[in-house]
């Protein structure tokens, strides 16, 4: 098909297309990844740095406001009027007014300062506006703990009580400082200084890394100040902040390979408070536009290669149809499909006008030639496959017998008379049923009758030591199945599972599902071995009617019902089979059935 006119045209419109718009697009997208990534980094650095700028700002104002409370005579003598014993407790509350209004006056005269508050370890709090707190709550708080406990003297993102009191939910960074001394643990007061985390995150966040890159600022210990989601969820990230707290660089790139993809990290130690920012982010998100325009590209190219295909088969159609339906009627013939070859070739009408016309007609003519010696070549295959199947029949009756007459003998033998008569009167039974050679198809009530009669048969035979039934499920009259379809098989599950167990179990189903008829025989034997489970699969595929014929061994029950079965319903025959883990084969034939009978292929 590929050496075709049409097809080498179509090959060589992909091909140029293809390796047109592949090399563009590689090119262009390895261009464009190294100019995106160098503006990346570049852009990023310059915008940390401006930023690294606003927070030492604020950091500045901060400190400066911390300094000015620390060092303040209003301050000293405050501390001094609420720790003497002897002063009443009136004029500690207005030292306390006092001190609140010069921390209002201080508050006022820094911009990034939120609000400034002084905790007492006897369980009092001030902050501006009058806010005068006796409460012991703020004791429990991590910040205040870690305070004392690790000298940590900034605290992340965090909801503030003194700023719920100012009606102000949303979350600051603070920083804290003793009052009195530089010294933690012999503070009696902590000044906590609070700054609205949206004041440093709000400048953060117009710095983009990508789409949807993320950058944190960190603090001493590599935790995120901002409440940021963690940096954790980038794989690999933890270790890389390691490594840039540790290294002695004050900015750069890091590239780190993470499985699927790389994640860029840019990063830039801030000076005063050795805090840090880092930004992440992966390749796929930094490279998002770029990765559209490359899906656009290959979107157009694939609408003008099919374009091109389009027209591809237009230029050839008309060259190539005749020459196609020829080849098309050819491969029919070569399947055995004569009436779709006949209607893929034109008229005679159409094509006598040229040499492909001559060569129609032949194709014609000998296509008519041909499919009258396959029907005469047919109907003598299927004379001999009726006389096949007659020889197949007649191969299943002395098996039985012979078996039968042993039995018989054995049993005159130990005078046991009426098993004698009850063996005899089956046999005579199955004997006239089967000698009606005539009838290939019987009703399956009959042969469940010559069923039951050789299953008293084999009862008489092994007394206790048989445990065998009949069940039958399904509307069953009128339904016609080939003779001596079952009896073969039950005698198969009898003698196999006498050779590893003591006492036989056999099960035969009947039962009809829709338009299909399902015989089922089942033992306790020792299963089917795999290369029996082969043999058979390999009998269905195929009959081999020589071999069944020429079988000079006890071994053709199972075989010849296959085979009769094979030779009788064609394709539209199924079995299929089991080997438990227990033990036990469980075979089921599936017949297909059709008003009432099962559909043969013999008729």
């Amino acid at each position: 098909m590929f050496y075709s006119l049409k097809s080498r045209l179509i090959a060589v419109f992909i091909l140029l297309f293809v390796l047109t718009f592949g090399a563009l697009s590689v090119v262009l997208f390895n261009e464009a990844r190294t100019i995106i990534r160098s503006y990346i980094e570049s852009s990023a650095l310059e915008k940390m740095e401006e930023y690294g700028s606003y927070v030492s700002m604020v950091q500045t104002q901060v400190y400066d406001l911390a300094s000015i409370v620390f060092n303040s005579d209003a301050t000293r003598t405050w501390d001094r009027r609420v720790t003497d014993p002897s002063v009443s407790e009136a004029d500690k509350m207005f030292a306390h007014l006092e001190m609140s209004a010069f921390l209002t006056r201080t508050t006022n005269s820094y911009s990034s300062v939120s609000n400034v508050a002084i905790y007492r370890q006897e369980g009092l709090w001030i902050s501006a506006e009058q806010k005068i707190v006796e409460a012991v709550d703020y004791m429990r708080e991590p910040w205040y703990r870690d305070f004392f406990a690790e000298s940590r003297h900034w605290v992340a993102a965090h909801t503030d009580e003194a700023e719920l009191l100012r009606n102000n939910p949303h979350p600051v960074v603070s920083m804290l400082m003793p009052v009195g001394t530089f010294e933690p643990t012999l503070a009696k007061s902590v000044m906590k200084v609070n700054v609205s985390a949206d004041y440093f995150r709000q400048p953060l966040n117009r710095i983009h890394l990508g789409e949807s890159g993320t950058i944190y600022l960190l603090d001493e210990d590599g935790q995120s100040l901002l409440g940021q989601s963690t940096y954790g969820d980038y794989p690999g990230t933890a270790e890389a902040v390691s490594e840039i707290r540790s290294s002695v660089k004050r900015s750069g790139v890091l590239y780190r390979d993470n499985g699927r993809s790389s994640d860029i990290i840019v990063f830039k130690k801030l000076p005063r408070t050795n805090w840090t920012l880092v930004g992440f982010v992966t390749e796929k998100d930094l490279y998002a536009p770029l990765f559209r325009l490359q899906r656009t590209i290959i979107i157009i190219a694939s609408v003008l290669l099919v374009v091109a295909v389009l027209l591809a088969v237009w230029l050839s159609y008309g060259v190539t149809k005749p020459l196609s339906r020829l080849v098309l009627a050819m491969r029919q013939v070569q399947r055995g499909d004569f009436d779709s070859a006949e209607q893929r070739l034109p008229e005679p009408r159409q094509t006598m006008a040229s040499e492909l016309g001559f060569a129609t007609t032949t194709f014609r003519t000998m296509v008519g030639q041909l499919r009258q010696h396959i029907k005469t070549e047919f109907e003598l295959k299927l004379l001999r496959q009726q006389a096949e199947y007659k020889a197949l029949l007649m191969q299943i009756n002395p098996h039985f017998l012979f078996n039968t007459l042993e039995l018989m003998s054995s049993l005159a033998m130990q005078r046991r008379t009426n098993d004698t008569v009850e063996v005899i009167e089956s046999l005579g039974k199955m004997m006239r049923f089967s000698l009606k050679f005539s009838d290939d198809l019987v009703t399956l009530e009959e042969e469940l009758r010559y069923v039951r009669d050789y299953v008293t048969i084999l009862r008489v035979r092994f007394g206790d030591r048989l445990d065998i039934g009949v069940m039958q499920e399904g509307e069953l009259a009128g339904v016609t199945v080939i003779k001596f379809i079952l009896q073969p098989l039950i005698e198969n599950a009898v003698k196999y599972s006498f050779r590893t167990q003591e006492l036989a179990r056999v099960r035969i189903e009947v039962a009809r599902l829709g338009d299909r008829l399902h015989l089922t025989v089942s033992d306790n034997g020792p299963g089917i071995p795999a290369e029996v489970g082969e043999r058979l699969r390999q009998q269905l595929t195929s009959v081999q009617l020589e071999t069944m014929l020429d079988n000079r061994t006890a071994q053709i029950g199972l075989g010849n019902v296959l085979s009769r079965c094979r030779l009788y319903y064609g394709e539209r025959f199924e079995m299929s089979w089991t080997s438990g883990e227990a033990g036990g084969a469980r075979i089921e034939l599936i017949l297909p059935v059709a008003g009432g009978q099962t559909e043969t292929g013999l008729d």
